[in-house]
């Protein structure tokens, strides 16, 4: 039997769902997680991303030994900040939408686009680790959501959805991707950090329904 696996790393549960090309749903799997506060910051280990998407996939597919998963899909808490330098290393801890400690850059941000910057999206997480002169933001190599961060470790491809892009920084949506005058104001305005990366280079692609959005690694 033919299936599609969904997986919703949700705030309080991991969920695993097997569908058929209908929608009709065949078997589900779940486990339950929480953050910590640790240092000031919600977040949750990545360790125990992996645990849980484990069980919540087993269970799934324990009702069904015989299925056969043709696609796959990931979603999660679409904002946060993951931040990894060129090795793939976690720069600093996972921060989830939970954290507020980012009002300043919001609003600062917010002013410069002349467009609602939440404090819960990456780029607000992002300029505020820059306001604050945190050691980490020289390194980055690649930002993510957690639902990226999992593709990423499946697919090689820093990817994501494009729902899932308008959680980190604002959509142009007839060009369908980050906005391109943003991404210059928001350049020019950290500039003077001299960094080596650029906004543009450190956000994933964004992809639309029905993109290619990459295969299963030996690893993945």
């Amino acid at each position: 039997m033919d299936a599609i696996l969904g997986v919703e790393l949700g705030s309080t549960r991991i969920k695993a769902v097997l569908t058929d090309a209908n929608h009709t749903v065949l078997a589900q799997g779940s486990h339950t997680w929480e953050n910590d506060y640790q240092d000031g910051v919600w977040t949750y280990p990545l360790d125990a991303v992996w645990v849980g998407l484990r069980a919540a996939v087993t269970q799934a597919l324990d009702a069904l030994p015989s299925v056969q998963v043709r696609a796959m899909g990931f979603s999660g808490m679409m904002h946060g900040y993951l931040a990894f330098d060129g090795e793939g290393r976690l720069l600093a801890p996972f921060r989830t939408w939970r954290n507020t400690f980012t009002a300043y850059a919001s609003q600062e941000l917010t002013a410069l686009f002349d467009f609602p910057i939440p404090q819960r999206w990456s780029i607000a997480h992002l300029y505020h680790a820059m306001l604050q002169n945190e050691p980490h933001v020289r390194s980055v190599h690649r930002l993510s959501t957690l639902a990226g961060y999992v593709h990423f470790l499946l697919t090689g491809e820093n990817a994501v959805g494009i729902g899932e892009a308008s959680g980190m920084f604002p959509i142009d949506s007839e060009a369908l991707g980050y906005d391109a005058a943003m991404l210059d104001k928001f350049g020019a305005l950290t500039e003077k950090y001299g960094f080596d990366w650029s906004l543009r280079d450190i956000l994933p692609k964004v992809l639309t329904a029905g993109q290619a959005a990459g295969l299963l690694t030996a690893s993945g």
